[in-house]
């Protein structure tokens, strides 16, 4: 059998560095990068399909921050004329995730480029000791390491 370490720096959480529109995210909870295709199969004579087509590509993600970071987010949206980071064009959002597993392995980044948020609000619980929020996106384009 072999030997599962649990303890490993998988993700490495302490090295990861998110920047949007060049600030760095300092409350970062969570992050997701998405590509997808649509794909179906193709028939023909009989009942098993014979193929599998590709349709329409789609990249799409979240970010989950702070909420003092939603607020700033929102705050610079507002103050570059937008109502909220939800207006602001996706021409202007880039999103970059770098990562070191270890302090010695090379860098490791994911991009999201032409990045429109598509929701803004907050969500509060009762004894919550700070705001989560999570913002999802679309873009036009993905980078995975």
């Amino acid at each position: 059998m072999a030997n599962v370490n649990i303890t490993s720096d998988e993700c490495a959480w302490a090295r990861f560095e998110v920047k949007i529109l060049g600030r760095t995210i300092k409350g970062l909870r969570g992050f997701g990068f998405k590509k997808e295709v649509e794909k179906e199969h193709l028939y023909g004579a009989g009942d098993d399909a014979i193929d599998i087509q590709n349709g329409n590509k789609k990249n799409s993600g979240s970010i989950k921050v702070l909420g003092f970071e939603a607020d700033a987010m929102n705050k610079a949206a507002r103050d570059a004329g937008f109502d909220d980071i939800t207006d602001v064009p996706h021409e202007a959002i880039v999103i970059t995730c770098a990562y070191k597993k270890r302090a010695t392995d090379p860098v490791k980044t994911y991009i999201a480029s032409g990045v429109a948020f598509t929701e803004a609000g907050v969500d509060m619980e009762q004894n919550a000791k700070h705001r989560e929020i999570t913002l999802p996106y679309l873009a036009m384009n993905v980078v995975l390491p």
